[in-house]
Formats: C-alpha cells, sequence, structure tokens
C-alpha cells in the first residue's frame, strides 16, 4: 500500500503554530534521546574501567586481560562498536582520572565520549580537565573546538587581562567582565607575521570573523568594523565594536600594532563615551573598552588604569610563532595581503 498524495487545502486556524510547536518537541525529544544514550554509554564506560582496574588491583589480573575482554565482548556484542583493546583501555584511564562516581554522573555524563577521550589525550592535571570540562558543557564546545582550546591554553590566557573592572562596574558584572576577557590573544589563523600593521590585522580579524568570535569566547556578537562617530561635526572611526549578550553592553576593541602606551587610553575613553551617548541604549550597561596591543610592560599598564573610572581593559594579542625559515618564506607579504583584501567589500 502505497501513501496517496494529499491535497492542500487551507490550513485551519490555529493549525501553523500548532505545527511550529510540535516541530519543537519533537527536536526537544530527539536532542533529549541523543543526550540519554550518550548519558549511558559514558557511565558505562567508566564502570567498565573502575572494574578493569579492581580486578588488576585486587586480584593481580595482568594487561593481557583487556585483549581477552575485549575478544569475548566484541563476540558477544557484534553489532556495538568501542570495545576494541585500545578503547577498554582508555575506559581504565578514564576510571583512574575520576575516580568519583558523583562527578561523573553530575558533569561527565554530560560530554561525548571522544570529548573525555580529548581530555584524557591533551591534559594530566585533573584541575584543568574538570575546568575544560566544565567550559565544553557551558558553551557546547564540539571535540574540535575543545581541542583547539586547549591547545592554544585558553585556561592560562581566561580573565588574565589587565583591567580595572573591580572598580569601575558593580559585582558581579566585574567578575564576569574580567572572566569574558583574555591575555595574550591569539590570532594565529589570520596568517600573518608579527610584521603586519594594524589596518592588516583588522581586515583580517573581519574577514575571518568566525574564527575572531570564538577566539574572543562565549557572549560577543559582531557590530561592525571601522564604525563612524560623528562628535560635534568631527569624524572618528572605531576599529571594531561588538557587543556582548550576557554583559549586555557594547565592546570597544581597538588595535594599537606596537607596544602599549598610556596615552592609548585617552582615545580609548574617549571612544566609550561616544559610543555611551550616541548608540548604547537605557537597557544596556556602560561600554567596555578593549585595547589589544602587540607588547604591553604590565606595570605601566596598571598604573595607566589605576585612574580611570570607565570599565577598561588591556591584553596583548600574538599573531605567528616564531617559523622555521623556509616556512616563512612561503608566507604571503604585506602587498599581497592588501591586494588581496582590495577587493573585498565589507
Amino acid at each position: 500500500m502505497t501513501d496517496q498524495p494529499i491535497s492542500l487545502t487551507p490550513a485551519p486556524t490555529g493549525y501553523t503554530d500548532w505545527l511550529i510547536e510540535l516541530k519543537s518537541r519533537i527536536h526537544s525529544a530527539q536532542q533529549g534521546a541523543a543526550l540519554a544514550v550518550n548519558r549511558e554509554l559514558v557511565l558505562l564506560y567508566w564502570q567498565i574501567g573502575r572494574d578493569i582496574l579492581v580486578r588488576q588491583a585486587e586480584q593481580g589480573w595482568g594487561a593481557k586481560v583487556i585483549e581477552r575482554l575485549a575478544h569475548d565482548l566484541r563476540a558477544a556484542f557484534p553489532e556495538m562498536k568501542g570495545f576494541s583493546p585500545r578503547n577498554l583501555k582508555y575506559m581504565r584511564a578514564f576510571a583512574e582520572a575520576w575516580p568519583e562516581a558523583e562527578f561523573v554522573q553530575a558533569v561527565l555524563a554530560q560530554l561525548p565520549w571522544y570529548h573525555q577521550l580529548a581530555l584524557l589525550d591533551k591534559l594530566s592535571s585533573s584541575t584543568e580537565r574538570g575546568w575544560y570540562a566544565a567550559k565544553a558543557i557551558e558553551h557546547n564546545w564540539s571535540r574540535n573546538v575543545l581541542v583547539m582550546q586547549i591547545e592554544t591554553r585558553l585556561h592560562e590566557r581566561n580573565g588574565t587581562a589587565v583591567t580595572n573592572f573591580e572598580t569601575s562596574l558593580p559585582k558581579p558584572q566585574s567578575d564576569l567582565a574580567l572572566e569574558s576577557l583574555k591575555d595574550p590573544y591569539r590570532f594565529d589563523f589570520l596568517g600573518l607575521t608579527e610584521e603586519a600593521q594594524e589596518r592588516d590585522v583588522e581586515q583580517r580579524l573581519v574577514k575571518h570573523v568566525t574564527e575572531f568570535l570564538l577566539e574572543l569566547g562565549a557572549g560577543f556578537a559582531f557590530v561592525g568594523r571601522q564604525v563612524l562617530l560623528d562628535v560635534g561635526g568631527d569624524e572618528f572611526f572605531i576599529d571594531l565594536l561588538f557587543y556582548h549578550l550576557k554583559l549586555r553592553c557594547y565592546v570597544v576593541i581597538e588595535l594599537k600594532g606596537g607596544k602599549f602606551k598610556p596615552e592609548h587610553l585617552g582615545q580609548l575613553g574617549f571612544y566609550l563615551t561616544a559610543v555611551d551617548r550616541q548608540i548604547k541604549s537605557e537597557q544596556d550597561n556602560p561600554t567596555i573598552g578593549l585595547l589589544l596591543c602587540k607588547s604591553k610592560n604590565k606595570i605601566v599598564a596598571e598604573y595607566a588604569l589605576s585612574d580611570k573610572t570607565q570599565p577598561m581593559g588591556i591584553a596583548e594579542y600574538k599573531l605567528l610563532e616564531s617559523l622555521p625559515a623556509e616556512l616563512q618564506t612561503s608566507l604571503p607579504s604585506i602587498e599581497q595581503i592588501e591586494n588581496e583584501l582590495g577587493g573585498i567589500e565589507l
């Protein structure tokens, strides 16, 4: 029996809204089912790993038991993947790394198994593993994003920018604002060397805005580049303007191609005032400024911020790390980059 074509007639009143609601409920059920399957799988793997640990410790079973167990489990469950000797060793390492069943059930079971493998392979500290696991859950990172964040040492850079948020913003906004910044920012994805000028970096950041937003972190929404401010008939241009969804405020980012100088904050403060008066709405919090420079003296930066009442932060950005000579010669020149960008409409 085949389905007969349905003669479409005008939908009754309220049908469209009901259909949208049903689709949403179906998607939620599908997602919930997938999460439930993942949770049970992760807990099963942890239990298998714990059993292997206990029996090896208490009964003196050697490493060869894993090879035998893999053979027997695959024979018993031929339709299931995941019972290779290598994966069983990961289960053992997983249980060894996380001995507390409550933590595995409450936190780690929210992450897919391949996220767990990344945490085991890339990190040796339980503290760092826990930190990255929590961030992956909070921001719904894919495994590739999780690996990238680990490899760029996000844990070491997060919340380390020099700021005056503690005195210029109320709590808990000051804590969240500091947590939203890092130092240094890694712009390796731009493909530029340290000789690149401010405008080169700025143009490339906009061209690679997806990667830039990922490096900035969760909550940043791109507003514009070279945003015009008309103040008393004079024109000024903000390098990059963002809006932070969690902080509920605009974020002005200014790029400086050299070392930080205290006078840079005067220009940044002027932009913050202009945005607050011309762009910010009554519902928005005060605008935050972030000055990105190639290098800074931390003490000079702290001194320069000490008497500022507007919320500002100072951080470095890094382009390419030092490369072998043969790779440096294959990189595009500044002229080539400018020619490439010349035909791009932003």
